[in-house]
């Protein structure tokens, strides 16, 4: 008897499978076969209330699928050619039940409307009622319903109405975090003499974690930095808002001590985040009097110095990524911007983005982007390389694109470049220096 009473493996099985563990599937649609589209479209939609969910015209002929109040599954119409086999199909019984919450109220509804029943409501042995009615082609359905289905419903109607509700919250919560996060990027941009300058971020989801700032050290001085947040999503931009708080609250020490500034950031970062969480960043500071733009490369993708005769140089990494060790090692490096030379900065959005085939955008169509534009504004730059990589990428973007394009436009004094900070009469971190 204990056997008997147990579950046996197979539909153990069955409802472990039900549970989730194989591919999503679901009852797609019946067919139902009518004479003509528009009189059916009309007669389910206008006396039984359902709705048009699709209308297309396919090689075998037109193709409309319509949809009951809750929408969980479609009914096909087709209108087949006369003396087909199809076509003898029409005004068959269906074997097609629709359960409803109150089964007397919509008999009383959809006979006002003309709807053709065979008979009013019958309570039936097994305790429910049940009723039959026809469409405009003699088509034949079934209506059903009993206290338990109805409980059933009702149930499922309230969950639905939570969920619905809990996705609007959602959406609503998101929508807020965007507009919250929009505000963490640049607000204003500096003029300077030398330099003209742009940047944007596409996020993948409502918010991510993708970073860009320019930072004013004073009426010669800019700072430029991007980031990229390890994850994606809610978790990354929390992220991200702790890193640029991070990283504004030192400015005041970014200009004159940047070793120690980079190092302060990356302890706050590392003891306020899980143990997983870092940020690569590239943080440079542009001097409008020399055009020297010293940086440091803290483990994020090499920066493109294009130069005006066509050479291309790669900013590559000079120290650790911030947040992911206690204490950050790195140092500093430095160039001179000539004349109609191009900075990109940029993330692995950019490069990462695929084509139809699997093909990422890459290093070289982004070279060949910002080469291709190399007599536009450095707004117009950006826009132009955005629309090269949405483009080049196809489907979903799977990552959050961000890119910094700044063009030199001047030419000022010629002082020979020293490996230090602007304001150091040091270099900036002597053991690595």
């Amino acid at each position: 008897m204990a056997a008997a009473t147990n579950p046996s493996p197979s539909l153990e099985l069955a409802r472990s499978d039900c549970a989730g563990q194989n591919p999503y599937l679901r009852v797609f649609k019946s067919n139902v076969y009518v004479r003509d589209h528009d009189r059916s479209i009309d007669f389910y939609v206008h006396r039984l209330g359902f709705c048009v969910v699709a209308d297309q015209r396919f090689e075998f002929g037109r193709w409309v699928a319509i949809a009951p109040p809750d929408g969980t599954a479609i009914l096909g119409l087709i209108a087949p050619r006369r003396g087909s086999e199809n076509y003898r199909l029409i005004g068959r019984n269906t074997q097609i039940g629709f359960i409803a919450e109150d089964v007397n109220a919509i008999y009383d509804l959809w006979s006002s409307r003309g709807v053709r029943f065979a008979q009013p409501p019958q309570p039936q042995l097994w305790g429910g009622v049940f009723a039959r009615f026809q469409d405009i082609d003699g088509n034949t359905f079934e209506l059903l319903g009993s206290d338990e289905m109805s409980r059933l419903i009702e149930a499922q109607r309230r969950a639905a109405s939570q969920r619905i509700e809990a996705e609007r919250r959602l959406e609503q919560e998101l929508l807020i975090a965007r507009q919250v996060q929009a505000r963490l990027f640049p607000q204003t941009t500096p003029v300077l003499r030398t330099l003209e300058y742009a940047g944007v971020c596409v996020q993948a989801r409502h918010v991510g974690g993708d970073y860009y700032d320019f930072l004013s050290f004073g009426p010669d001085h800019l700072g430029l930095l991007i980031g990229d947040i390890s994850g994606k999503g809610i978790a990354a931009a929390l992220l991200m808002a702790n890193l640029q708080a991070n990283l504004r609250s030192q400015v005041a020490i970014a200009r004159e001590q940047p070793g120690l500034f980079l190092r302060t950031v990356n302890e706050a970062f590392f003891h306020n985040t899980v143990d997983s969480a870092y940020s690569t960043m590239f943080f440079s500071e542009y001097c409008d009097d020399t055009q020297h733009l010293y940086y440091a490369n803290c483990g994020h993708l090499p920066g493109l110095l294009l130069r005006a005769g066509g050479a291309v140089e790669e900013l590559a990494p000079t120290g650790t990524v911030l947040g992911l060790f206690p204490s950050w090692d790195g140092k500093s490096a430095v160039c001179r911007m000539e004349e109609s030379d191009r900075l990109a900065l940029f993330t692995d959005g950019v490069t990462e983005a695929c084509n139809a085939e699997g093909e990422e955008f890459g290093q070289h169509r982004l070279i060949a982007a910002l080469q291709q534009h190399a007599g536009l504004s450095a707004q117009a730059t950006v826009d132009a390389v955005l629309a090269a990589v949405l483009e080049h990428s196809v489907g979903e973007q799977a990552d959050d694109i961000t890119l910094i394009v700044a063009k030199c436009t001047g030419r000022a004094g010629s002082p020979p470049i020293a490996a230090v900070w602007p304001t150091q009469a040091y270099l900036w971190l002597e053991s690595k220096g």
